[in-house]
């Protein structure tokens, strides 16, 4: 047998040669799930020994990460603006760019405003804003019933009672009875072309789904930007992530439908993320 320590040392290793990105991270989160070990833990006793049952268990993990199925779904959660959210293959991985999305939408809304969350997987972006808006109802769409169990189970877990879930081609089965005060979506914006030269954890691992936005990459913006209207209140707010080269597009598309104050926020990166604009009914055009 080996000690801890020799074991993350080992993994790391083994994920190095399979040229696994973060191996010395990775290798330890995954250690650390079996056997519930802190990083100071680690520092000070490093060197006690890994029990036989934990060493095969550490072998499966790492035999996994090194095929490149993301540490997320062996993990079977991922952290999300301070919640853990369950995440599966069925779902896309949270991500820290969708951060800035979510800090952006809290920005411009109210407690008890009526939230719609398009493309809601997961329901990480939903979820965090039912529970930083507890007077609000929000409503999770998705078009994969398989991403809407993992949503209820987030939704569970994290005792968010005030958002709800419907499984819907986008506002295909809405009606026109019910409009929000803000819509917040990060569809799917990965031109076709590119999905298979993605990191594996990505092209093999994640629902093509949720990542294919056609061949441009502007396919559901531009049917979000044109049957959002009849849903979102006049002087309401929608919301986008984007793809780093999307600003100006995105930006257009939704300046000609008729939305003002169309402006592009970055990342922590420096990257454009996210266009925000606010829908005049006045200026309504045809796109």
């Amino acid at each position: 047998m080996m000690t801890i320590r020799e074991a993350v040392k080992l993994g790391a290793k083994r994920l190095r040669d399979n040229n696994v990105d973060n191996a010395d991270h990775d290798s330890f989160e995954l250690l650390s799930a079996i056997n519930g070990m802190t990083r100071t833990f680690y520092l000070v006793n490093g060197d006690s020994m890994l029990s036989e049952e934990n060493f095969l268990l550490y072998e499966e993990y790492i035999d996994k990460r090194a095929a490149h199925v993301p540490l997320q779904h062996i993990l079977g959660k991922a952290y999300f603006y301070g919640y853990e959210f369950e995440v599966n293959e069925d779902v896309l991985i949270p991500r820290p760019d969708t951060e800035v999305l979510v800090g952006e939408v809290i920005k411009v809304t109210r407690n008890g405003d009526n939230i719609l969350d398009m493309c809601t997987g997961s329901g990480c972006i939903g979820i965090t804003l039912a529970k930083k808006f507890p007077e609000s109802r929000v409503l999770g769409v998705d078009v994969s019933e398989k991403a809407l169990k993992v949503a209820q189970k987030n939704k569970h877990n994290l005792e968010a009672d005030n958002i709800d879930f419907m499984l819907s081609d986008l506002f295909g089965e809405l009606g026109n009875d019910i409009t929000f005060n803000t819509i917040v979506s990060n569809p799917p914006y990965i031109r076709s072309d590119e999905i298979p030269h993605l990191m594996p954890e990505v092209s093999v691992f994640e629902p093509h789904e949720a990542l294919d936005g056609s061949e441009d990459g502007l396919l559901f913006y531009r049917r979000i930007i044109k049957d959002c209207r009849a849903n979102l209140k006049p002087q309401g707010r929608l919301l986008f992530e984007i793809g780093c080269d999307q600003g100006r597009q995105v930006s257009e598309m939704m300046q000609f439908a008729g939305f003002s104050d169309v402006h592009v926020i970055k990342d922590l990166a420096g990257n454009d993320r996210v266009v925000s604009g606010v829908f005049d009914s006045k200026e309504e055009k045809h796109v």
